[in-house]
């Protein structure tokens, strides 16, 4: 064990509370291996074979990667090999396993009693960001299902394999400052308290997806991009713990830590389920580039690997298993931009940008990186357009919903009208999408159409016919 240097006349009693809390869990968590952890999404069309991605992970040096299913060809892929395998259930069979330990046992028989021991399969995670989804009838069912799982495991007397469930971090009420975190109300008492039982009696860890990026990217001008990025030069003091930080992942993680003492439970271990910085985005998402994905990930991997362990400032010395988020951009996701854009490689396998996940090489041995050019707000006028290559089937089915969707939408490509010639479906569908997003923006509606649609800041209006546009 190493040796951590404190003065506790600086420390406030919360702070001194979880330093001495840090040595005792020190003792029980020399196991826990620090290598980094890789998930692996399969939402593209153009991604390569299941093979050659696993054979990317290991010359990657990878030591785990994570799932969001128990494909049997990805399973079979990874036997034999040294990485630690996290799985999923899937939400939408939380609810059937939750009601009956027999579906339970055929879940566990099927996809984990066919590929263990040879594949190492050391975590199942029982649903995705349960606690996200409006459905709150799948919440109750969570932990249950959680036991049920752990229940077949315990009776093949398998003992290696952690049952947990990755949460976002809207399960918080309030994360500012750290030591005020607190889960939401609408779950305290009838989803995290018995969560927070199951996890402290398996001994198993919460697993959280924490972004830096979102809440940075929300307050752009208030809270340094630095400090996003594990490069501030200036600290945070808890104004009620007294606890330094020097960086927003640390904050976040430690609200967590908070939230769980704050329930009684201050010996649960942490895994950062999903982590990392979006290398793309729409013209609106600012700071999303590639300079600061390479930049975030490369100090997250270099603070992560770091021996001894760093841990947080709650729990100093801890190892965080880490996963990032995630192996390629996956261009079937839904949603901002961003969404398509977290990936460390192409679909070809060519990194995005040069990366050591093992945190071995230095720094200032890799190249430098692209300039960042969206790293403040972007201020002006954006349009909706077709994006390049799309299939003509697909567009004319966009066209037809951006049209049949608010008030006159389309109503300056009728014949006659200002917009109607000329008569081509991707001019067309470039009105509608700006008209559409234009209307909707300000209630959620996002330039997309299922990856046909594209922002531009060149005013794709013509003549008389006029463009309409969001002004950022």
């Amino acid at each position: 064990m190493h040796k951590i240097i404190y003065n506790s006349k600086k420390m406030g009693p919360l702070a001194l509370f979880f330093y001495c809390f840090s040595l005792f869990v020190l003792s029980t968590c020399a196991e826990i291996s620090n290598k980094i952890g890789i998930n692996y999404g399969q939402l593209g069309n153009n991604l390569p074979s299941k093979y050659d991605s696993i054979q990317f992970i290991k010359s990657m040096k990878a030591g785990r990667v994570k799932i969001y299913d128990a494909n049997p060809e990805i399973l079979k892929l990874l036997s034999g090999t040294k990485l630690q395998v996290s799985i999923m259930v899937p939400n939408h069979e939380i609810i059937s396993i939750a009601s009956q330990q027999s579906t339970a046992d055929q879940w566990v028989q099927n996809n984990v009693l066919a590929y263990y021991p040879q594949t190492m399969i050391r975590f199942i995670l029982v649903g995705n960001e349960v606690l996200s989804s409006p459905d709150k009838k799948i919440w109750h069912h969570l932990v249950p299902a959680m036991r049920r799982i752990k229940n077949s495991l315990s009776g093949q007397n398998i003992r290696n394999i952690k049952v947990g469930t990755p949460l976002a971090m809207d399960i918080f009420q309030a994360t500012y400052p750290p030591s005020n975190g607190i889960f939401r109300s609408d779950i305290s008492d009838s989803v995290m308290i018995p969560l927070l039982q199951f996890l402290n009696h398996t001994r198993s860890f919460f697993f959280i997806d924490v972004y830096p990026y979102f809440p940075w990217s929300a307050n752009p001008t208030i809270t340094g991009l630095d400090y996003a990025l594990f490069r501030a030069t200036s600290n945070y003091t808890d104004p009620v713990s007294g606890l330094i930080y020097t960086n927003m992942l640390d904050q976040m993680l430690d609200s967590l830590v908070f939230a769980m003492a704050r329930l009684g439970f201050s010996n649960i271990r942490i895994v950062i389920a999903e982590t990392g910085w979006p290398n793309a985005g729409d013209i609106d998402e600012v700071g999303a580039n590639t300079y600061n994905a390479a930049t975030y990930n490369r100090n997250l991997i270099k603070r992560m690997t770091t021996k001894p362990a760093l841990g947080t400032p709650a729990r100093p010395g801890l190892v965080i298993p880490t996963f990032i988020f995630s192996l390629y951009d996956e261009n079937q996701k839904t949603g901002r931009g961003t969404e398509r854009h977290w990936g460390l490689l192409h679909p070809s396998g060519r990194p995005i940008y040069d990366m050591d996940i093992t945190g071995k090489r230095p720094l200032s041995d890799y190249k430098p990186l692209p300039v960042a050019h969206n790293n403040e707000p972007y201020k002006g006028k954006v349009w909706c357009v077709v994006a390049k290559g799309v299939d003509l089937m697909e567009l004319g089915r966009a066209l037809t919903y951006a049209c049949g969707e608010g008030n006159e939408t389309c109503a300056a490509l009728a014949p006659g009208r200002e917009c109607y010639e000329p008569l081509s479906v991707f001019w067309h569908a470039s009105f509608a999408f700006s008209s559409y997003w234009a209307q909707f923006q300000t209630k959620g509606g996002i330039c997309y159409f299922n990856g046909l649609a594209q922002q531009t800041t060149i005013n794709p209006s013509r003549g008389r016919c006029k463009f309409p546009s969001v002004t950022l």
